[in-house]
């Protein structure tokens, strides 16, 4: 049975992949233009005495892709230009509020307090105050808009740039720019719903100290967390309750009361301590300086996952285990460890068939009715509503959350394939759960939830690798299960389970992941020839120009733009050779001139004397 669910496991694994990497390069094909499909993203740009980041980008781009480079937006740091603008905008709304509760009784100005939350404080009156608030808060924006643009400090070493083509863009996404690996690195820009603008601004020098302090901490939050897990579990020991508690016998002995505690509270009081965790994750996430949305959901994903398996798996199945036998479990040797494991793993089954109804069953039932988003939709409507913007934004259903709903999913997949083939009976419970999930997230995904960005199945290979990690796992522990058993010597057999699958998973990866992470330049190729035939006319340029500005600069200032300037920088782009600007004293040879440097660079001079006739 464990060959036969590892085989049919793998083939349709296999399928599944073969099967969404032909989705992604059909969507990829067939989808309208996007930003991103022409711009990538280049970080660690190294600095330069004589020019600033947006020259050096630019003349590095000049040089290096002179026919295919189009345009450029380097990324700055407004950060609070974003806190300012937002603190505005609540002015605002309350202005707002103030002036259509005026309008209700004309009678009677209203009054505000100025101290914390309008608790205390000076008396004035609520719609000259918010006036005054919005005038000083706009003198701030623009002060900080002007900060933002004029300081070199506020410009990162970073840069959004736009090719002519798909093919340009992906070659540069996916090759080396320089010698040094580290400088001028470039990467797939996000689509511009998917950049997480709060991240831009940290220096990429420390990504790496910011992911190691992560990880460490990530690995105290799992293997710390494992206290109050193996505590939920010792309640389901009733025996251990009337031993630490002499006095509560007489309650625990009542019929209801006993089988709640057995069957239900320990699924019940694991939930509760869940609940804060996405959030936790999430902001470990942001802190390790992600610049895309999707990649913060991935990477919280995975943790969620991870975490799952060491505390709600492991520790219901190995710590509870060990707490209800912490005497003999200290004394035995080390070989005697896995015949604990594999005696606790089926004795859990009835433990895990409850959190699959409690936490499976009922979650899914929860997410159809929306219970909880009912409750703080009316509570955000009693407390915080005071316009009709308000109310639009607390009606927003929001987007589904990969990072939990995802693994959580995944999790449940884990204890279908641990238990199989070791304890069949929790089989029909898993089936039931996937199926109501099925019908449950369809419907919401095409119904309720907003789609906030559009990342074309790039989760799919971490979704895949998760599953051939759980199917690792469960061979791993019917090894330890059976070594315990009369069919110990059976045990060899399966040996080759593990190495087969992981040489499954390392053919998947070869063969279908790149898909995934590279964008066949054929398949670029292809899109840019069927644009030019149908729309040759097309301004690349202006569709390109403003698409990774900030959106915070886009709400603080509605910019002008010099149509004269455009129309000659366009003019400039189609050029077969141009002069590439460069303030640099140095004298190596450059493919052209800067038209900064006022002709007394003697490459140019060369060039010059070259020209004559």
């Amino acid at each position: 049975m464990a060959y036969a669910v590892t085989f049919w496991t793998c083939f349709t694994l296999k399928k599944e992949y073969e099967t969404v990497a032909n989705m992604r390069l059909h969507f990829l094909q067939s989808e309208k233009r996007r930003p991103d499909q022409f711009t990538v993203l280049v970080k660690n740009v190294p600095p330069d005495a004589d020019e600033s980041v947006s020259e050096a980008v630019e003349h590095f781009f000049l040089v290096n892709h002179p026919d295919h480079y189009l345009t450029h937006q380097v990324v700055v740091n407004a950060n609070k230009l974003s806190k300012l603008v937002e603190e505005k905008k609540s002015k605002q709304n309350w202005l707002v509020y103030y002036q259509n509760k005026f309008e209700r009784n004309q009678s009677k100005r209203p009054l505000m307090k100025t101290g914390f939350l309008g608790l205390w404080g000076e008396k004035v009156d609520a719609i000259q105050h918010h006036i005054s608030e919005i005038e000083r808060l706009s003198n701030e924006i623009a002060e900080e808009k002007e900060n933002v643009v004029n300081n070199p400090k506020a410009i990162m070493p970073a840069a959004f740039v736009s090719f002519k083509t798909r093919w340009a863009a992906a070659v540069c996404a996916q090759t080396q720019q320089v010698r040094n690996p580290t400088l001028w690195l470039t990467e797939w820009a996000p689509e511009p719903r998917d950049v997480f603008w709060q991240n831009l601004p940290i220096p990429y020098v420390s990504l790496t100290v910011r992911r190691l302090m992560v990880a460490v901490a990530f690995f105290f939050l799992t293997f710390f967390f494992i206290v109050p897990i193996t505590f939920v579990q010792s309640l389901a020991n009733i025996e251990g309750i009337e031993k630490a508690a002499p006095f509560l016998k007489p309650i625990i002995e009542v019929k209801t009361i006993k089988s709640f505690i057995q069957g239900f509270l320990p699924g019940i009081a694991l939930k509760i301590f869940l609940i804060l965790l996405p959030t936790i994750l999430m902001m470990m996430s942001k802190f390790e300086g992600f610049l895309s949305i999707s990649r913060l959901e991935r990477r919280s994903a995975s943790r969620y996952y991870l975490f799952n398996f060491v505390n709600v798996f492991l520790g219901s199945v190995i710590a509870g285990t060990v707490l209800e036998q912490l005497d003999t479990f200290l004394k035995q040797s080390v070989n005697k460890i896995p015949e604990t494991i594999g005696v606790a793993i089926p004795m859990k089954a009835t433990f895990f068939i409850t959190y699959i109804m409690v936490d499976g069953w009922s979650g899914t039932a929860g997410e159809i009715l929306r219970l909880k988003p009912l409750i703080i939709y009316h509570l955000k409507n009693f407390f915080l509503v005071k316009t009709e913007k308000d109310r639009e934004e607390a009606m927003d259903p929001g987007s589904i959350g990969f990072n939990t709903g995802e693994p959580q999913i995944q999790f449940y997949f884990l204890i279908g394939l641990i238990y199989a083939v070791v304890t069949p009976l929790l089989t029909p419970f898993i089936l039931v759960f996937f199926a109501l999930a099925y019908v449950v997230y369809r419907h919401q995904i095409i119904n309720v939830y907003n789609q906030e960005y559009e990342s074309s199945a790039a989760f799919w290979p971490d979704v895949h690798g998760r599953i051939v990690a759980a199917l690792i796992i469960s061979q791993l522990l019917l090894l330890g299960l059976l070594s315990t058993k009369e069919a110990a010597s059976s045990t060899p057999f399966l040996l080759a389970l593990p190495i087969l699958t992981i040489g499954f998973h390392t053919y998947c990866k070869g063969r279908f992941e790149p898909a995934f992470v590279r964008y066949p330049l054929q398949e670029a190729m292809m899109k840019d020839t069927l644009e030019r035939a149908r729309e040759p006319n097309l301004n690349l340029k202006a569709y390109l120009q403003n698409t990774y500005v900030p959106p915070i600069f886009k709400e603080a200032d509605s910019s002008d733009s010099d149509d004269d300037d455009e129309d000659a920088d366009d003019k400039k782009w189609e050029k077969d050779n141009v002069l590439v600007p460069t303030k640099r004293q140095s004298r190596k040879n450059t493919p052209a001139p800067s038209k900064m440097s006022v002709g007394s660079s003697p490459n140019q001079q060369d060039i010059q004397e070259k020209d004559k006739p």
